[in-house]
């Protein structure tokens, strides 16, 4: 079977995903940042002491069995889709004291991590469970936290930092480490030196991608990997992380980093719609500049991976979650492609 790696965290790691564990004849393996601060996260973090588990808890959504069964039939939630399990994991309480804000699949990791004793035999116990079409793995098994340095000289301690538009919106980061120092988790570091694809991509580049590639020994064995290296550009840029940011920007930070250059780059040449692009606008955020150049040994795939549907909802919610994504068919059958 062909060895799939997606390295990255957040909505943008849960699409691929699920893009791809349909796909046969592949085994797919999720490496995950656990530097999260903030949100229901960032509480339980701080109460329990344990790794971050929200990065982690959406890949477990996205790769978990969708099928309950029951004696007669299959069970089917209101899309008429099997996705009861999902829905679970991804359940935010929207009440209750001490529950409000809390995301039930967040609760069920911490509990996994309070019983087993550490965040990769809580992973692997929750994988039985809930019987995952893959693997998931933290980039790191030490707790750390993410230090930022801004091109004004200012250093921040927190990932949830990345998200304050009254702090550092617009503001050029420099680079970005853990505090302290992390050795990448020897699991990941298998299966990314055994891996035939790495995919990196889509997310925040400094809130999802870049604190993987900051563990040390990371770098080193994506660059000595065999594997081709597959990069999913994303679709816009973010106003507190990457505003003004061309597509070559965030390539070129990412293939500083491992040393290495991305074999094949997937970037977006569909048109947005303008209601969508408005609500964007009003947060400082625009699609991505395509000013990608052709080298020798780098393949660049234009196509549109905007959804056809669009459902219809607040746009300044949709922004705020991030709803404008990759069609995840679409983005399947050119991975299924290059796979």
């Amino acid at each position: 079977m062909k060895k799939v790696v997606v390295i990255g965290g957040g909505t943008g790691t849960s699409m691929v995903l699920s893009s791809l564990k349909a796909l046969k004849e592949i085994d797919l393996s999720a490496i995950v940042s656990v530097a999260d601060s903030g949100g229901s996260t960032g509480r339980l973090r701080d109460e329990f002491g344990f790794q971050p588990v929200g990065d982690l808890r959406q890949a477990l959504a996205a790769l978990a069995s969708q099928e309950i069964k029951n004696q007669k039939s299959k069970i089917k939630n209101r899309q008429g889709e099997n996705s009861w399990i999902q829905d679970l994991l991804l359940y935010r309480f929207s009440k209750g004291n001490g529950l409000e804000g809390h995301n039930l699949g967040n609760l069920i990791l911490t509990a996994l991590q309070d019983m087993t004793g550490s965040t990769a035999k809580a992973i692997e116990m929750a994988s039985k469970i809930f019987r995952l079409h893959g693997h998931i793995y933290p980039i790191t098994t030490k707790p750390v936290n993410l230090v930022i340095e801004y091109s004004d000289g200012t250093v921040e301690i927190g990932e949830h930092i990345l998200d304050d538009t009254n702090k550092h919106a617009g503001d050029r980061i420099i680079g970005i480490k853990t505090s302290p120092r992390a050795e990448i988790y020897s699991q990941a570091k298998l299966a990314i030196t055994n891996a035939g694809v790495i995919i990196i991509g889509p997310g925040d580049l400094y809130g999802s991608i870049m604190p993987n590639l900051v563990i040390g020994g990371a770098p080193e064995i994506i660059r000595s990997s065999k594997a081709k290296l597959v990069f999913i550009m994303n679709l816009m840029t973010r106003y507190t992380q990457t505003h003004n940011m061309s597509a070559n920007d965030h390539l070129g930070i990412i293939e500083k980093q491992i040393s290495r250059k991305v074999d094949t780059v997937i970037m977006n040449n569909g048109k947005i719609p303008p209601k969508i692009l408005k609500a964007y606008k009003e947060q400082h955020e625009y699609p991505v500049i395509d000013n990608l150049k052709k080298v020798i040994g780098k393949r660049i795939i234009r196509v549109n991976l905007i959804r056809s549907t669009l459902v219809k909802q607040n746009l300044a919610d949709a922004v705020h979650r991030s709803y404008l994504r990759h069609d995840p068919e679409k983005l399947k059958q050119i991975l299924n492609k290059i796979i």
